[in-house]
């Protein structure tokens, strides 16, 4: 049974006398695969990551928080483990994070906290505070 390219599988390679051949390196990128759509994938897992909603706290935790910070005025570098709430820059909701650090100041005009790393948390953003 006769094949369709019969009458050219034998022929030589043809090489242009006008165009340079392209290097092997050149040639394998043309058939690379590539995104067709760019950023897909990162937006696929942005979208999965999963957030915290901030939790509600009662009023007999805030007046403790309040009480702990007050004590933090007159006692400055205190060492505290602090667990805050920190917003996510890019959706909805954040995630609750623990840190271990002396106090440096207590901003009351910003209603911060600053720590010696200088790590700056808003009050409203306090869950708990462990004076140690």
């Amino acid at each position: 049974m006769p094949n369709s390219y019969d009458d050219i599988i034998n022929m030589p390679n043809h090489k242009s006398k006008i165009h340079p051949q392209m290097d092997i390196e050149k040639r394998a990128t043309q058939f690379m695969p590539f995104a067709a759509l760019t950023g897909y994938k990162e937006s696929i897992e942005e979208t999965s990551r999963i957030t915290d909603t901030k939790k509600l706290i009662d009023n007999s935790t805030k007046l403790e928080i309040n009480e702990k910070i007050n004590y933090l005025k007159t006692n400055p570098n205190t060492k505290i483990t602090i667990e805050y709430f920190e917003k996510d820059s890019k959706k909805e909701g954040g995630k609750y994070n623990k840190i271990t650090e002396e106090v440096k100041k207590i901003d009351e005009f910003n209603k911060l906290l600053v720590l010696k790393n200088n790590k700056k948390i808003f009050f409203e953003e306090i869950y708990n505070i462990i004076i140690n």
